[in-house]
């Protein structure tokens, strides 16, 4: 992998990394999002994008961040399917 110390605008800019497709995209692929784990890298963050757009834009959060939005993302399927 090689990943250079600037902020990635691209995810062309992050070669080498492995993107991870979302459980939450529901198999449908005009919904789907990747993410991949940066932590052990300079950026120490988490990357995203959106799957049909592989060279596309990159949103980086850190990894409390990613792990709060998720947290937020299962609660709030678990209130919506459990009522």
């Amino acid at each position: 992998m090689t990943i250079e110390k600037r902020r990635p605008q691209r995810a062309t800019d992050l070669g080498g990394v492995d993107w991870i497709k979302s459980s939450y995209s529901g198999g449908s692929e005009s919904q789907c999002v990747e993410t991949a784990d940066l932590t052990g890298t300079p950026f120490n963050a988490v990357a995203i994008r959106d799957s049909k757009m592989r060279n596309g834009s990159v949103l980086l959060v850190t990894p409390k961040a990613f792990a709060a939005f998720t947290a937020f993302v299962s609660e709030a399927n678990h209130r919506r399917f459990n009522r």
